[in-house]
């Protein structure tokens, strides 16, 4: 993932992903480089409009929450703590399905 991430480092920074650059970010990083996947993360890269990627990235949604009734003080603070722990796994998900959507854009 971290070559991924030094080159999306590297777009956000309109730079031209190349081997060099991709390196000296791993570097600076204090990532040893393993120059075969450079080369191979360079070249998956090469055809790939990474802003057209990021824009056709879908998150999932996530629900608003739902206007608390007036109830008993007991009853909205546990409807709380569960919408609470609902948007905690919502956010987890989200996480990992983006993490893997990445890997599976540029086929790691």
């Amino acid at each position: 993932m971290e070559y991924i991430y030094a080159s999306l480092m590297l777009h956000a920074a309109g730079k031209e992903i190349t081997e060099e650059a991709l390196k000296k970010v791993l570097e600076a990083a204090g990532i040893e480089v393993d120059e075969a996947r450079v080369k191979a993360v360079v070249a998956a890269l090469k055809n790939i409009n990474i802003d057209e990627v990021i824009k056709s990235a879908t998150a999932m949604p996530v629900a608003p929450a739902a206007a608390a009734a007036p109830a008993a003080p007991a009853a909205a603070e546990e409807k709380k703590e569960e919408e609470k722990e609902e948007e905690e796994k919502k956010e987890e998900v989200s996480e990992e399905e983006l993490a893997a959507g990445l890997e599976s854009l540029f086929g790691f």
